[in-house]
């Protein structure tokens, strides 16, 4: 890469988010463009259920990319363009062409040029002020999609054996409807060093929409792994918009006005370092606690990898620098891996959920009343699966719980009418106070989710724009490899006071109350990742808090896998829940069908807790 070369790229980058998941806050590229100044508007829209949908909409003659985006850049368009603002967005989809060319003809609709130059020419003749001006450029990213390259016609085919679950290593079976590479922030630096003002892209990773834009503005090379690594933090940070500025947050009552969250703001330096914050005067809260909690998010090992680079989480380093400013440093970087994460999506079958309130005395006798009725009508083992779940809303002599009965089967037939019919017949027959919280219906289709690895060599992305199209070819081993060679890097100590003695005095308390926590989904596992508010704190926590401690507290655990990392510069740790989800969102029936809650769930158990530890007057740290 060579950079900007006009002395803009000395920094920071200034790297803003509007859309943390396909359906977020209208307003909010608005609310970033007009809140003050930013060089790069970025939004994330592809969430693993999100190309399932947009698959489900192309089949139906819709769109295969986010209508949402171009609701937000007719509201922006025009003030990015005159301002510089590039604008660089996943909200492609299943189709980037499609979508760029969406964008450009509504710069055409809206009468949107942009001016060459900085300086206006005067016209010798006429004596006027001419400016030169051209159309707006919108390019896009391709090479992600690798369905076409599934059929055996292809004519660079992938067999679907080579393509093996990475969670269950099962080898590909059934029919994808769709398939894509998560492909890095390279082809993006390509577009905007080609001149583009609207970068549209299809699966990329979600910290790519912050990667590719520092490569285009500081030049960065392969082999500047540190700098690297440090976007990509910043990225993960931004990625899921107000996640980082308090939303979703475990000590919510801590921040301000939550219902005007601000969206977040990088503002990224050439080492890689940034600062997250926001627009002054917007609700919400910057700190080294909100950072924290978006840091632990969806991540699996401290080695966070990537197409671009392998960025170590346990190096990361936190500092409130200042009211709603968080700077980021340290991080360092190793080379990325040769493959690439490609997400599937499988047909599954039909499935159909019913939900019963059972309300009073004997709730547990009441829902197996309940599903002795039903499966009495429709047995039980006529269906492929089923899931039953008792939930308690509140409990006492008013108890209130919630029965979901879900069914699910290839028959569309068999797990539609059949069964929700079946359930309402019981409701003159069964448990007293029967009555339930959906109506009979048909099934709905499901997919599946299949995480698979290909070789990054294989996977080649291609920017168009106005028309060229420009081959970005993978890397090559010796380009990725800086300084680091083979050698894998050791993570830094950081000082953790030692645990305290087991004859402390011991107060039962919810975890919650010295911990915060953040879950949520990737793929069948779930990630739970909990953090101490001080080094005390921690040095309690990672000597209380094992894998078999976990699966103690929250008994959905208890028959699965669970891996613990520790990430002590972050004063927390992060576990991976394997197969709690099953075969991913999609084909999940659980009420908390992407894990958001199981973090809450552990800080509401009951545990004993030093007293030292429990302060009325909590404080995050400095």
């Amino acid at each position: 890469m060579t950079g900007r070369g006009d002395g803009a790229g000395s920094g920071p980058l200034r790297v803003a988010n509007c859309s943390g998941f396909y359906g977020d806050r209208l307003s909010a590229a608005r609310e970033m463009v007009e809140g003050g100044p930013i060089d790069v508007l970025t939004g994330d829209w592809l969430a693993e259920l999100t190309m399932l949908i947009l698959a489900g909409n192309r089949l139906k003659g819709r769109p295969g990319y986010a209508r949402t985006f171009l609701t937000q850049m007719e509201q922006v368009l025009g003030a990015c363009l005159d301002r510089g603002i590039k604008i660089v967005t996943n909200a492609g989809g299943l189709d980037p062409a499609g979508c760029a060319e969406a964008v450009a003809e509504l710069a055409d609709r809206l009468g949107l040029s942009v001016t060459v130059g900085h300086t206006p020419a005067v016209d010798p003749i006429e004596g006027r002020v001419r400016v030169a001006r051209r159309r707006a450029r919108i390019a896009h990213v391709t090479g992600d999609d690798l369905l076409p390259r599934l059929s055996p016609d292809s004519l660079e085919p992938i067999p679907a054996g080579a393509l093996v679950n990475t969670d269950t290593g099962e080898p590909l079976t059934g029919r994808p409807v769709t398939a894509n590479a998560y492909l890095g922030g390279r082809p993006i630096a390509v577009a905007l060093e080609q001149g583009a003002d609207v970068v549209v892209t299809g699966r990329v990773t979600d910290a790519a929409l912050v990667t590719g834009p520092g490569m285009w503005w500081y030049g960065w090379r392969p082999g500047d792994l540190d700098a690297l690594a440090g976007s990509v933090v910043a990225g993960h940070v931004i990625e899921c918009g107000c996640q980082a500025t308090g939303g979703n947050y475990a000590f919510f009552e801590e921040v301000p006005d939550l219902a005007r969250c601000g969206f977040p703001i990088a503002e990224l330096h050439a080492d890689g370092s940034s600062v997250i914050t926001k627009h002054p005067g917007t609700g919400g809260l910057v700190s080294v606690g909100t950072v924290t909690a978006q840091l632990l998010y969806e991540i699996a090992s401290p080695r966070y990898l990537g197409p671009d680079v392998t960025a170590r989480f346990d190096t990361i380093r936190l500092e409130q620098e200042g009211p709603d400013r968080v700077r980021i440093s340290g991080v360092r970087g190793e080379p990325p891996p040769d493959t690439l994460k490609v997400g599937i999506n499988l047909v599954g079958g039909h499935r159909n959920t019913m939900t019963l309130v059972l309300t009073g005395l004997d709730i547990e006798a009441k829902a197996r009343v309940a599903e002795e009725a039903v499966f009495a009508r429709t047995p039980r083992e006529s269906f492929e699966r089923v899931h039953v779940e008792l939930t308690p809303l509140s409990g006492g002599d008013a108890a209130t719980a919630l029965l979901r009965i879900t069914v699910m089967d290839p028959d569309k037939e068999k797990a539609g009418r059949r069964f929700s019919s079946a359930v309402v017949e019981t409701g003159l027959a069964s448990y007293p106070g029967f009555h339930a919280l959906t109506p009979p219906g048909d099934a709905a289709p499901y997919g599946v989710f299949w995480p698979a690895l290909v070789d990054a060599g294989e996977v080649p992305a291609v920017v168009t724009v106005e028309s060229r199209r420009i081959t970005v070819p993978p890397l090559a081993p010796a380009d990725v490899h800086g300084d680091r060679h083979e050698s894998l890097l050791e993570a830094p100590s950081f000082p953790i006071p030692a645990p305290a003695a087991p004859d402390v005095s011991v107060r039962l308390a919810p975890l919650g109350r010295v911990a915060g926590a953040r879950s949520g989904d990737k793929g069948g596992n779930a990630n739970l990742g909990v953090w101490a508010t001080t080094p005390e704190g921690y040095a309690w926590l990672a000597a209380e808090l094992t894998a078999d401690r976990l699966k103690e507290l929250l008994p959905e655990t208890r028959d699965l896998t669970v891996e613990r990392f520790e990430l002590p510069n972050l004063l927390a740790l992060n576990f991976v829940v394997h197969g709690l989800l099953g075969r991913g969102v999609a084909a999940n029936p659980m009420l908390d069908a992407q894990a958001k809650a199981l973090g809450e769930r552990l800080r509401a158990v009951t545990v004993p807790i030093p007293e030292r530890l429990l302060t009325d007057d909590r404080k995050l740290p400095e």
